[in-house]
């Protein structure tokens, strides 16, 4: 009952009291957050790195260009205990990019001959960095790379693949040069047994990888490359770059056309210079044998075949294997060599028409005096080439055969002409009689030495003799003489009966030839007058004033 004495008033209360929506809002509220963290978080991925160096449990980024895409969550070591294996949670926005493709690496501070990377690093810490080119499948499970990749995946540009049968010249990270500039690198290497070639998988960044098309030539850039050759000694340096790395350089060698672009992953070989590379545009060759009777040494593979100065080919093989002479270590064997003309040097089509062409000419040239010899290029290095040239005075002769090559004649050069001459007159010395004459030199001498010896008492006497001479006698004497001189000098002195006749007599003589003046004048202009007689002139009667003037009118 209440206290006026009525009775209360008892209710049911159905209702939940407003304080329970507290905490139902906040465990909505987290509800919704642990939804919103759990749909928007990526997915896990977990690589394999060689080692944890630098990485760090929630603390370890991952990035791709510089951007925050994921962290690392756990770091253990693998089943075997060789290798780590990073377990790490990426953004959401980041799952479209784990594909086959994708690569990872650690980025840490770097020094190479390359140059220097990762010094960011040494602020912010180690990192993981990403690249992909969104090729493959979708995977969560990756292999660290050991190193960060030359080119990263998705970099724009071309992948080409060079070749060569040399020694491994090139390693990873080595520049591609064009005309000095630094345009792609050598990313990876590969030898092939089979085959015995090493390949180089080489990237060129763009826009430089348009300039790769059919025509393109590859070759070695490497250092400073000196040449001693037939035309003297040649240094040659593609960049400072290369001064201390390798390099390749490219591009399409004078007289060849652009080409056409090439799709990627496409294969060039490297070659040792770009003359050799130059050389690749000639591809039909006349091949012929010269017989070389002189010595072949400075003559090397790949010397120049001249034709009056001018390069018509090279040498291909220098006593082929397949030679068949038995006797070749006999004295006067004659020594194959091989040569290769080159239609497109002498401005004939490069192909099978070019070679019938050359293979006409020769026939008729060989008969008319065509001959091959060996001339020395260069006396510092001794390096020889072949030089083709008419000779006019030699005798006529049909081209032979040499097994399966036509042969051009060949005559001695100049230096062994030379030497040939040098011989004979060594010879000739050989066969004088030396005792002979060395018995006639050493009676020439003595007969000299008595002569000198005579002269010298000679000498002795006649000093005696004008010491022996009184000196006032010598001066008395002297002074006579020099007396009659001066006499004869006064008869011929100016105003002197003698100087007054001269002149006098030099007189009459020039007045004799004025007189004869006329008798040789009329004489020089006709001969006959001392024996015909002249005939008259004719009378010419002087013309008028009018005259005159009308001959002047006129």
């Amino acid at each position: 009952m209440s206290n006026n004495g009525e009775p209360a008033e008892i209710k049911n209360v159905n209702s939940i009291s407003k304080i329970w929506l507290v905490p139902i809002i906040a465990i909505c509220m987290g509800a919704w957050m642990i939804y919103h963290q759990w749909s928007n978080q990526g997915p896990l991925i977990s690589i394999v790195f060689e080692n944890a160096s630098g990485l760090e449990a929630g603390k370890t980024k991952i990035k791709m260009h510089n951007v925050d895409i994921g962290e690392v969550k756990t770091i253990a070591l693998t089943e075997d205990l060789q290798k780590v294996l990073v377990t790490a949670r990426m953004s959401a926005n980041a799952e479209g990019l784990l594909r086959e493709s994708t690569e990872f690496w650690s980025v840490n501070p770097r020094i190479s001959l390359n140059g220097i990377s990762g010094l960011n690093t040494l602020v912010s810490g180690t990192y993981i960095n990403m690249s992909t080119n969104l090729e493959g499948a979708s995977i969560r499970d990756f292999v660290a790379l050991s190193a960060p990749p030359i080119t990263p995946s998705g970099t724009p540009g071309l992948h080409v693949t060079l070749n060569s049968n040399a020694e491994f010249a090139f390693k990873e990270g080595d520049p591609v040069i064009y005309k000095g500039l630094k345009v792609g690198e050598f990313e990876s290497i590969y030898f092939n047994f089979d085959e015995r070639v090493v390949y180089y998988n080489t990237f060129i960044q763009a826009p430089y990888h348009k300039l790769i098309t059919s025509n393109t030539k590859f070759w070695n850039a490497s250092g400073v490359q000196m040449e001693l050759g037939t035309n003297g000694v040649k240094v040659k340096s593609s960049s400072i770059e290369t001064l201390i790395t390798n390099g390749v350089a490219f591009g399409v060698p004078e007289g060849l056309p652009q080409g056409e672009r090439v799709s990627d992953r496409s294969y060039f070989n490297i070659h040792d210079s770009y003359e050799s590379a130059a050389e690749e545009r000639y591809k039909a060759v006349a091949k012929y044998v010269i017989l070389v009777d002189d010595t072949v040494r400075g003559l090397h593979i790949g010397a120049p075949v001249e034709y009056r100065g001018i390069q018509v080919g090279k040498v291909l093989e220098i006593n082929p294997p397949n030679n068949n002479q038995q006797k070749w270590l006999d004295s006067g064997v004659a020594i194959p060599v091989i040569i290769g003309i080159q239609p497109g040097r002498i401005e004939q089509t490069d192909d099978q028409a070019g070679i019938e062409h050359i293979r006409q000419q020769m026939r008729m040239w060989v008969e008319n005096g065509f001959r091959a010899s060996l001339q020395t290029g260069n006396l510092l290095t001794g390096a020889l080439f072949v030089n083709l040239e008419q000779y006019p005075n030699v005798a006529s002769t049909k081209i032979e055969q040499f097994q399966d090559y036509e042969v051009i004649p060949s005559i001695s050069n100049e230096f062994s002409q030379i030497t040939e001459k040098v011989s004979a007159i060594l010879d000739n010395i050989n066969d004088m009689d030396l005792v002979q004459f060395s018995v006639a030199a050493n009676q020439m001498m003595a007969d000299i030495s008595a002569s000198a010896n005579s002269m010298n008492s000679t000498a002795d006497d006649f000093a005696g003799t004008l010491r022996q001479m009184d000196e006032q006698q010598f001066s008395v004497k002297l002074a006579a003489a020099l007396s009659g001189v001066a006499e004869l000098t006064q008869g011929f002195a100016s105003g002197s009966r003698t100087n007054n006749e001269i002149n006098d007599t030099l007189n009459t003589l020039q007045q004799r030839l004025r007189e004869l003046q006329p008798l040789l004048l009329e004489l020089n202009q006709a001969p006959n007058s001392l024996i015909f007689d002249k005939p008259p002139k004719p009378y010419r009667q002087p013309n008028s004033v009018n005259d005159n003037a009308q001959q002047e009118h006129k």
